[in-house]
């Protein structure tokens, strides 16, 4: 039993590598499509390809209510279009070992820390709603290399100063033998399935509830931290507060976000 536990996330992790950067979700969706996605001619073939696929195959889907974050909307949404700023601040506060590099405003690379790697593509954008495309791998002493892909929706919920995600995923897992174990440890491990589905949410909501709080220092960590122009002026225009320069006892003067 206690192998079994061993290797349900390590299975997980191929799909869930690229959420930090979400329908109940049982069973193969309806349709060919995702009407979510628009029309198919829209994206290239290959990714098309790849959204079909998971789209009417899924080996699992799960449905996850993510961690709810005490923070503007448009700060949440901040640091959700920029994960790779996600990931650093997520180191350096020790709730995460993901990091991720940004190629351009829809495509990342991302790699667990353990084992797992791959990339990301963002296919939609809309006010509350997120939908990717990732497509990865796990290397592991037992099961050797594994690989698949993962269509993610995530809705979000603003409400009162509180935004609450929703994290749907459909996963499909190239491997026969580790599809077939993964159907079975789903059965046995759901609940473990939905924490690792929901740890990308987690720590999004951990580094803005961090990055809002007065006396935390994310501003100063943003100071030093080497960002592209682009990302930092992205992240002070979500957060004024960081842009504001020191106060007459020399720290820094804090407004509200």
């Amino acid at each position: 039993m206690r192998s079994t536990r061993h290797h349900a996330p390590r299975l997980l992790a191929i799909a869930t590598v690229l959420l930090t950067l979400a329908t109940g979700a049982n069973g193969a969706p309806a349709g060919r499509w995702p009407v979510i996605l628009g029309s198919r001619e829209a994206f290239p073939a290959d990714v098309s390809a790849a959204v079909e696929r998971v789209w009417i195959e899924p080996t699992l889907s799960r449905t996850v209510d993510g961690r709810s974050a005490r923070v503007p909307f448009d700060v949440y949404v901040a640091f959700l279009d920029m994960p790779e700023v996600t990931a650093a601040a997520a180191r350096f506060r020790k709730l995460g070992s993901y990091e991720l590099q940004a190629l351009d405003d829809d495509h990342y690379l991302a790699s667990d820390g353990d084992g797992a790697r791959g990339i990301a593509q963002v296919l939609r954008r809309e006010p509350r709603r997120l939908v990717l495309l990732s497509r990865g791998e796990h290397t592991g002493p037992i099961l050797g290399t594994i690989s698949g892909s993962a269509l993610t929706v995530l809705d979000l919920e603003p409400r009162e100063g509180v935004v609450n995600p929703r994290l749907t995923a459909y996963v499909y897992i190239d491997n026969r033998v580790a599809a077939a174990l993964a159907r079975v440890l789903i059965g046995t491990f759901g609940s473990l399935a939905d924490r690792k589905l929901g740890e990308g949410l987690r720590i999004t909501a951990e580094v803005a509830e961090w990055a809002v709080d007065r006396s935390g220092g994310f501003c100063e960590w943003l100071a030093r931290e080497p960002l592209p122009p682009a990302r930092r002026d992205r992240v002070l225009a979500a957060l004024p507060s960081c842009a504001a320069g020191p106060d007459s006892s020399g720290g820094r003067s804090i407004q509200s976000p």
